[in-house]
């Protein structure tokens, strides 16, 4: 298996998954820097022209959340559970991750890191504000959450976790506004406890840009 990656929000938690079950993958650095991602050897594997992206044999899977999953299923891991009533509260919490959680906390990822990166100007104040604020929001549902409870889902790590936690990786270079949320920021400790998510990819020489 190929997993394809840059050291950026969405290909985070598929390269600590895979580093968690140390998975049997070769890892691609895809340089966004240079286009690589929208060239047309990678487009022909994946025609969204996005990172990551896993090869396995004919099955070119794109989107973080399912590679997690089949990495998990493949080699029989209970980050992934059994049951289908757990794997429905997984798909919640992924679900819900993409909508809110991760969508604010990206945007504040874009406007302080990216922006620079790229020479796009400081961070647009209104943009910052209302992400702020909806990430609070958002944050406060998820301390509710685990103000009775270790992890996401289950008694367990699952990929719940690694999905939903991506943000925090940036916590401070995207100044995410987590001050208050006491049981966020233990479940954040647990990870970043962790090698596997605290330093997820094989290199870690660039922020990189969003994808």
């Amino acid at each position: 298996m190929k997993l394809y990656y840059a050291e950026t929000f969405n290909p985070r938690r598929a390269c600590a998954v895979a580093r968690y079950l140390e998975s049997p993958v070769d890892y691609v650095r895809v340089d966004l820097a240079r286009g690589e991602h929208r060239q047309p050897p990678y487009l022909a594997l994946n025609p969204n022209g996005k990172v990551p992206l896993l090869v396995d044999g004919e099955l070119h899977l794109w989107e973080a959340d399912a590679i997690m999953v089949h990495l998990a299923t493949l080699a029989g891991s209970d980050l992934w559970p059994t049951v289908p009533t757990l794997q429905v509260e997984v798909l919640r919490w992924l679900s819900w991750n993409q909508a809110h959680f991760l969508r604010h906390g990206g945007a504040l990822y874009f406007e302080h890191l990216i922006k620079p990166w790229l020479g796009l100007g400081e961070p647009d104040a209104a943009a910052v504000a209302e992400a702020e604020k909806f990430f609070r929001h958002f944050a406060a549902v998820l301390d509710a959450h685990l103000a009775k409870r270790e992890w996401l889902v289950g008694d367990r790590l699952g990929v719940a976790d690694f999905a939903v936690s991506t943000p925090l990786g940036w916590a401070k270079e995207a100044r995410l506004p987590l001050e208050g949320f006491e049981h966020l920021a233990r479940w954040h400790r647990q990870l970043q406890a962790m090698p596997a998510w605290r330093e997820p990819f094989p290199s870690t020489t660039a922020v990189g840009a969003a994808a």
